[in-house]
């Protein structure tokens, strides 16, 4: 599978540090050095001195021999089960890749943060994208994870995981001064097995169509205080009352194409008038998600759609078609092949890296 991204993996250089004072003693240039020095002069006595031996030189780190972690799958696993542990070859490279991209998406989180996934058409699997990252997200980190439909048309993100409620975004409005724990709003939350939680839409497309800027951030406010991430799951229409509070409020911007040329248009004119409303900072910030992309089986060609979202966004990412995910019913994680597991979890690495950045002001 071909990576694509605009630089998002380089880091600004950092400044060198300050020489240290010719003073300083030669023992606290390495953290063994100054955990020694700490010691003696807490514990020191007679003769002691910071170049004395004490408990520190004698922790787990200097006796202790590295240990090469056991393999985790394949044939390396299996040598290593056979040979009782006495062959241990290691991971191989797919292995370590994905014990890499699950260290990335693990990565530090303060706060609550935004993910709105937008698409201007249809039909290109937006709401699949999201409930697919949502439970890529949630299955590998430790804190809570929601996706809310915000689509007046009807939403379906409530199809894509076993529904546990009935209740919908506007009973959680209509209760909101009451919710003062976690097990309060849980009660306005479905859940899957991949401990996704997803907050409905109404099913009536009157009540959805007057759910407005404010009630968006009225929610925000409440999910805010028990989450960690929210993702939004935004209508085709950009002019829909909820959508300035969906965009105002988001910290990052998922655009989903499909890998035709009336998808990739209709998500570059997207980009287009996000970048004519004042939303040209959150496009900087995008990532284009071509979804259920087949290189081969189709006559567009691919290279040149990414080669345009690679100049106007900040990464774009590749889902390959998935027949489970065709299916448009529940998505169950286990029955994904496993190069769609893999571009999933590129896409979530690629998002948490930017869990560090600073908001717009």
């Amino acid at each position: 599978m071909q990576e694509h991204s605009n630089g998002i993996w380089s880091e600004d250089q950092a400044e060198p540090a300050p020489a240290a004072p010719k003073s300083a003693p030669a023992a606290a240039s390495n953290g063994a050095g100054a955990k020694r020095a700490a010691t003696t002069e807490l514990f020191g006595g007679p003769g002691a001195s910071s170049g004395s031996l004490n408990s520190w030189d004698l922790s787990s780190e200097v006796l202790l021999k590295p240990v090469k972690p056991a393999p985790r799958r394949g044939w390396r696993k299996a040598v290593y089960s056979c040979t009782g542990g006495s062959v241990n070859l290691g991971d191989g490279r797919k292995e370590a890749r994905l014990a890499e991209l699950t260290t990335e998406i693990r990565g530090s989180l303060y706060g609550c943060h935004k993910i709105a996934v937008l698409s201007l058409k249809g039909g290109v699997g937006k709401t699949t994208v999201t409930a697919a990252v949502g439970s890529t997200f949630a299955s590998l980190r430790g804190d809570r994870v929601i996706a809310v439909d915000a689509n007046p048309d009807r939403g379906t993100l409530s199809n894509k995981l076993p529904l546990g409620t009935d209740a919908t975004v506007r009973d959680l409005l209509r209760e909101g001064a009451e919710i003062q724990r976690y097990s309060d709003v849980r009660a306005f939350t479905s859940q899957a097995a991949s401990r996704l939680e997803v907050l409905a839409s109404d099913t009536d497309p009157a009540v959805s169509e007057a759910f407005s800027a404010t009630d968006y951030r009225d929610v925000l406010d409440v999910l805010e205080r028990f989450y960690n991430l929210v993702l939004t799951d935004c209508g085709t229409g950009l002019m829909r009352s909820a959508m300035s509070g969906v965009l105002d409020s988001a910290d990052a911007l998922i655009i989903v194409s499909s890998g035709s040329v009336d998808g990739a248009r209709s998500a570059s004119a997207t980009m287009d008038w996000l970048e004519a409303h004042g939303h040209a900072d959150l496009v900087a910030r995008s990532i284009t998600v071509i979804n259920a992309a087949r290189p081969k089986a189709g006559k567009v060609d691919l290279d040149k759609v990414v080669e345009h979202f690679s100049k106007r966004s900040r990464a774009v990412r590749m889902l390959p078609f998935d027949p489970h995910l065709e299916e448009g019913a529940e998505i169950d994680m286990e029955r994904l092949r496993p190069a769609t597991k893999v571009a999933l979890m590129e896409l979530a690495a690629t998002l948490a890296s930017g869990f560090g950045s600073a908001r717009k002001g």
